[in-house]
């Protein structure tokens, strides 16, 4: 095992026993030698960490008193993994399945200047769709572009690539960039607290690549609600809020402010037209909530 890196599986947990499970078996057939599982339970009350550690004894249980989100739920993992000796540390969702060969795949591509790599995501209801592949930032507004997602993988992707933003369903990262960049910003309760990482990482000089032979499953949006779900929404909403004001400054607000509340009216019109009243609430709620937080933190 000493010429393996130690590699910390970590999955988060709320609610979702059985996709947990299906998750903890993918892993248990990686064919990497040096693997180590943890799950973090955000304090579900399914019983799914006594399910696991009677079904899966040798998986390591960290459980939150409460569901205390995405990125500190992550970082509770994370801290553990590198208090334990971690190399590296492979961040899943919990409702995603692992081709046996992917954490081979992954590790292969780290380095001294490689903070992040990312396998290609799919839909798990359509195996060959790609969900994610990473993907690029305007340099003026930082929205994300070029992330492949809903096009059928027909090996377009079939090298190794630079991205500007990797998404936190299924990462890679180096022990090097945690302790040099930092964990998550716990801010974010859920969603965006991958693109911030990924900005602080290519901020700090790290590579992000994409690697087109590691690929993963993902059930997508069940701990949100699913798509355009009012939980989905109102954390979007929130998150993207405080992303753009932790990240934008000076004159760039003049492009970033317009193009935003001309997305927010779009999305506003879009929920309305396909009936979905309680999103719009929620939506509106989070950038509320959102502003409300941004300035708080000033």
């Amino acid at each position: 095992m000493a010429s393996y890196p130690i590699v910390y599986a970590v999955i988060l947990n709320w609610n979702r026993c059985e996709d947990t499970l299906a998750c903890l078996s993918s892993l248990t057939k990686l064919d990497y030698p040096n693997l180590r599982l943890l799950l973090v339970d955000n304090g579900s009350s399914d019983g799914t960490p006594q399910v696991v550690a009677r079904q899966n004894p040798t998986v390591e249980v960290i459980v939150n008193e409460s569901n205390v989100g995405f990125a500190a739920g992550c970082n509770a993992g994370l801290r553990h993994a590198l208090e334990q000796g971690a190399d590296y540390v492979f961040l899943l969702n919990n409702d995603t399945l692992v081709d046996p060969a992917a954490l081979n795949h992954l590790v292969s591509l780290v380095g001294p200047d490689v903070g992040m790599v990312a396998p290609k995501i799919y839909y798990a209801a359509d195996p060959a769709r790609v969900w994610s592949v990473g993907g690029m930032c305007h340099p003026l507004t930082l929205e994300k572009t070029s992330d492949g997602r809903g096009q059928i993988d027909k090996g377009q992707w079939g090298e190794v690539l630079e991205r500007d933003y990797l998404v936190g369903c299924a990462l890679l990262l180096s022990r090097r960039l945690l302790t040099e960049v930092g964990l998550f910003d716990e801010r974010f309760f859920m969603y965006y607290e991958d693109s911030d990482l990924s900005l602080r990482a290519r901020q700090a000089g790290f590579k992000l690549l994409l690697s087109p032979q590691a690929r993963v499953w993902h059930k997508v949006a069940v701990s949100s609600g699913g798509s355009d779900s009012p939980n989905e929404r109102y954390w979007m909403a929130r998150s993207s809020v405080l992303f753009f004001h932790k990240h934008v400054r000076g004159l760039r607000w003049l492009i970033v402010l317009p193009y935003r509340a001309g997305s927010a009216v779009k999305t506003v019109l879009r929920l309305i037209g396909e009936g979905k009243g309680p999103s719009v609430r929620a939506y509106l709620r989070g950038l509320y909530d959102g502003f409300i937080q941004a300035w708080q933190s000033r």
